[in-house]
């Protein structure tokens, strides 16, 4: 196994407001470790700092052993950790095809971005069908999953998605969730943050709870699914 990600005590601001409040965590090399919590509980602004997009005030963040915090954010993804992010973001006038092709825009290797093609299409078929079509005509679902294969493009070790579940109809949720799982079992590193605390606690090895920057619980999912205190405070129950 082995640590892949460490997040040591940060401190992250917005402006004048204290986001992140000295939080560490880890996550192991093939699990799949979820951060829930609250709207406005700073799970965003987490993997926000780690993809380089913001600047820790203290503390630092670790890949691989190597010290990533303060690196600019493309080098990061040349590191091999890539974010889907919140809302999807993809190029709306640009195909899909274009779309994937960005994603890999940082690699050299010709053969490998081949093959990592047919890997997104093996995990999304419906973006093959659709590789001619101009990414605003797609549903929100298959939005999600060309976010999702776009960041699988640059073939990253450590996989950074922000909601995917935002938005989907429940069907769509469960087959977007399934998808994380494959692409996991197939290898990659998996960190998600999530609103729909229900369904990252059954796919995910261990998880986080987050409340207003502060990490508040951590443990293996399964048990935090049955604790009495999440169930009250995420699950509905």
């Amino acid at each position: 196994m082995g640590i892949m990600l460490k997040i040591d005590n940060i401190n992250v601001y917005y402006g004048a407001i204290h986001a992140i409040k000295g939080i560490s965590l880890e996550v192991d090399k093939g699990e799949i470790v979820t951060l829930i919590g609250a709207n406005g509980a700073g799970k965003s602004t987490t993997l926000r700092t780690i993809s380089g997009l913001l600047k820790p005030r203290t503390g630092k963040i670790s890949f691989e052993d190597k010290i990533i915090s303060g690196m600019p954010a493309h080098r990061i993804v040349e590191c091999g950790v890539s974010q889907v992010p919140e809302g999807r973001r993809i190029f709306a006038n640009m195909t899909v095809m274009e779309n994937l092709e960005l994603g890999a825009y940082i690699r050299k290797d010709k053969n490998a971005i081949q093959n990592d093609l047919k890997r997104v299409f093996k995990h999304f078929p419906r973006l093959a069908e659709r590789k001619k079509q101009e990414a605003g005509t797609l549903s929100g679902g298959e939005q999600q999953m060309l976010a999702m294969g776009r960041a699988l493009m640059s073939s990253p070790r450590l996989l950074l998605l922000d909601e995917p579940s935002m938005g989907l109809a429940p069907l769509l949720i469960k087959e977007i969730f399934a998808i994380i799982k494959d692409i996991n079992e197939a290898g990659t590193t998996i960190l998600l943050v999530e609103q729909n605390a229900n369904m990252a606690l059954s796919i995910a090895n261990r998880a986080y709870v987050l409340e207003t920057g502060k990490i508040t619980l951590s443990g293996d999912a399964k048990e935090l699914a049955a604790s009495e205190e999440v169930r009250k405070a995420y699950l509905g129950g």
